[in-house]
């Protein structure tokens, strides 16, 4: 994989997962408008968000990556992108008080369009289409002309993004990040909760901390840290024609190097990840933070060989593996990993995406995610990580503030008759508000405990 590297680099090399487009020279016409467009983030605004995840990794900070399985262009709505930011900020107060860090906050948003496939076409009536690949690429209706791959969407996902991405700052930088505003939010979620009194001795410590600082003098009104945030984008680096057309030259921080400005973070799918591929190639040259999906097919060996080529610098907070293994085999696989990555002296970010492993098909015949094995895989990742003495460094979720009825289980105790009522994602079934809290909620209790074991055991050492 060494060699001179440039932003088309990888259509030298073997590729998959990509959309057959029956008029090239449109799609070539498209990813060269783009190429002329503004940049959506800026390569300083990467940078800061590499320095907070080099944090993670040295266990100063936790990660909070999620958002949508995959964006689409019909729930595009400034009502849909505020409660997705509300409820990752209200995740990140309740885990900022059980991990006693900050949280670096990185949504699945602004640029989530597209979506790898098993298979190349699927059948419905004997009736044989492309899949649907996201709204990227073409549409979900199964009709023979939605189906067809469309460059003019990568069009519209650019001007989507560009929308979603200020709408975000101005959330952000605007006071709906309130600290004490986001407090209120959450107590109303615990009064309604079927389950809220679980949480009330959390979320009265909380109160009790904010009063505290009120009685100090220190306020949303005369401190800025309190009513602003840091919030960065990510999406999976699928479309690479549309990521090249995104990628620019840094002149304005005086570091150098290419830089994806479609997103701050991007990251390579259990899919997409061959060593000798194109979308590896890619990712290699790019100085964002980069993220990798690292399923149960994958080798240790390969992983390191992966690793070497993704962060040749050992960078800390260069590159985060986002372990997805499925409830129950945690323990088969995230050992062998860690093990590996320690023994060669890696510098990564461990996350733990407990979605994609526990997808099943329910008795009414939707695709829905467990809440009881979600919540499993995560306690499992936590638990091999102290058992390794090594930092779970973060979370990875598909979510939504919407009050979606996708996945089973939690306080409101979904079950699989009700999937039918609110079930609308155009993929893979996503976490609703409740759930995503109530989630934090418990996250925040395993990792306080956690911190109460591991100081336990410092003092017993040291007597």
């Amino acid at each position: 994989m060494a060699g001179t590297w440039s932003p088309d680099s990888w259509r030298g090399k073997p590729i998959k997962q990509v959309p057959s487009y029956p008029d090239a020279a449109r799609l070539a016409a498209v990813e060269k408008e783009l190429s002329g467009y503004p940049t959506l983030v800026f390569a300083g605004e990467a940078q800061r968000l590499k320095a907070s995840l080099g944090k993670v990794a040295d266990g100063e900070a936790f990660l909070l990556q999620g958002g949508d399985c995959a964006e689409s262009f019909a729930e595009f709505s400034p009502n849909n992108i505020r409660d997705t930011f509300r409820v990752l900020l209200q995740m990140a107060v309740v885990l900022t008080f059980g991990a006693a860090v900050p949280i670096v906050k990185v949504g699945r948003l602004a640029g989530q369009f597209a979506k790898p496939r098993s298979s190349d076409t699927e059948t419905i009536g004997g009736v044989e289409l492309p899949s649907y690949r996201g709204d990227m690429v073409n549409a979900i209706e199964f009709e023979e002309g939605s189906r067809v791959p469309d460059p003019d969407r990568l069009l519209k996902v650019y001007n989507q993004s560009a929308s979603t991405l200020n709408l975000l700052r101005a959330f952000a930088q605007g006071g709906f990040a309130n600290l004490e505003q986001i407090h209120r939010w959450t107590l109303g979620f615990v009064e309604k909760s079927p389950q809220g009194e679980r949480f009330e001795n959390l979320v009265q410590r909380i109160d009790e901390a904010l009063e505290f600082m009120r009685a100090c003098g220190i306020t949303p009104e005369n401190n800025q840290q309190l009513r602003e945030t840091e919030f960065y984008t990510s999406h999976e680096a699928l479309l690479l024609g549309y990521e090249q057309a995104m990628t620019r030259k840094d002149t304005i921080t005086g570091q150098g190097g290419w830089y994806s400005t479609s997103a701050h973070m991007l990251w390579v799918g259990d899919r997409t990840r061959q060593a000798d591929g194109a979308h590896i190639e890619y990712l290699r040259g790019i100085q964002n933070p980069i993220g990798m999906k690292c399923g149960p097919s994958l080798d240790t060996d390969d992983m390191l060989r992966l690793i070497d080529i993704l962060n040749p610098q050992n960078e800390a907070g260069r590159l985060t593996l986002i372990v997805r293994v499925g409830a129950g085999e945690v323990d088969k696989h995230l050992p062998r990993f860690i093990r590996a990555v320690e023994k060669e002296g890696k510098n990564v970010v461990w996350s733990c995406d407990p979605m994609h492993g526990n997808t099943v098909k329910a008795s009414s015949g939707y695709k829905t995610r467990p809440f009881d094995r979600i919540l499993s895989e995560v306690k499992e990742f936590f638990e091999v990580h102290q058992a390794e003495g090594t930092h779970a460094g973060g979370v990875h979720f598909e979510l939504t503030g919407q009050d979606v009825t996708e996945c089973i289980g939690g306080a409101q105790a979904i079950t699989d008759e009700a999937l039918a009522d609110r079930y609308h994602t155009h993929c893979d079934p996503r976490l609703n508000a409740s759930q995503s809290l109530e989630l934090a909620f418990l996250i925040a209790d395993m990792m306080k405990k956690s911190r109460a074991s591991d100081a336990a055991g410092s003092l017993a050492a040291a007597s």
